[in-house]
């Protein structure tokens, strides 16, 4: 595949991923949005690795891959708190640290 074309899908994807973080209410909306930044900048890590040859990319593409996978346990801890405690997942919904 062309450098071009693996760079506007990255692009895209992270396109799509702002556009979910900005206009979903669902908290699991929310952590799949996160997810598709994540997974566009690792996708972009990996592309730049293979057209200049930095084989250190590759390993921050790892990273992000470990890190999104972080974020989704944490993420999915929080929200079946949430919706044990305060019987919702929308995220403007829920005021639970408002003193």
């Amino acid at each position: 595949m062309s450098v071009r074309l693996i760079l506007l899908l990255s692009h895209a994807l992270f396109a799509l991923g702002v556009y979910g973080v900005l206009t979903r209410r669902h908290a699991i909306g929310l952590l799949l949005s996160i997810e598709l930044i994540l997974n566009a900048a690792a996708l972009n890590f990996v592309l730049f690795s293979r057209a200049f040859g930095h084989v250190e990319a590759q390993a921050f593409a790892l990273f992000i891959i470990a890190l999104a996978a972080c974020e989704a346990v944490v993420g999915l801890a929080i929200v079946i708190g949430l919706a044990r405690h305060a019987h919702t997942v929308f995220a403007d919904q829920v005021d639970l640290l408002k003193g």
